[in-house]
């Protein structure tokens, strides 16, 4: 079994300024089929709130910070991010929800699968359900 992860990326510092790559199935254990991000997420809100039944994901505060956290229908585990090298590896089968986003924070999502809204449970009941099958 999977469990969530955090993944140190490749930092290259430079007096120019830093820069961080990422590669499929080098620095994330998937090949990366979709990217998306999160911004402008006014204060006290929570995103996700989903669990994905073949998507993999590794989530970076590529700025500002928020916390995760992810649920295996039976133990919750919470995750702050506040470093772009950081990323959050969440595997398939695992509730998420990001709350917490600090002023212009921005969450860069990288997906192993491209948008399928039926690969989605966004109810949690049914997701417990799930986990316990699984």
């Amino acid at each position: 079994m999977e469990y969530p992860r955090i993944i140190h990326l490749k930092k290259i510092p430079d007096a120019r300024g830093n820069l961080t790559a990422i590669e499929q199935n080098s620095d994330v254990p998937f090949a990366i089929r979709r990217v998306y991000w999160i911004f402008d997420v006014p204060g006290g809100e929570r995103r996700g709130g989903h669990a994905y039944r073949k998507a993999e994901e590794l989530i970076i505060a590529l700025s500002g910070s928020f916390d995760v956290i992810v649920d295996n229908g039976r133990e919750r585990d919470s995750f702050s991010l506040n470093r772009s090298y950081f990323g959050l590896y969440v595997p398939a089968g695992k509730w998420r929800e990001l709350s917490n986003f600090s002023t212009n924070s921005i969450a860069l999502i990288l997906s192993s699968t491209d948008y399928d809204e039926d690969d989605y449970i966004r109810d949690y009941d049914e997701f417990e359900s799930y986990a316990d099958e699984n």
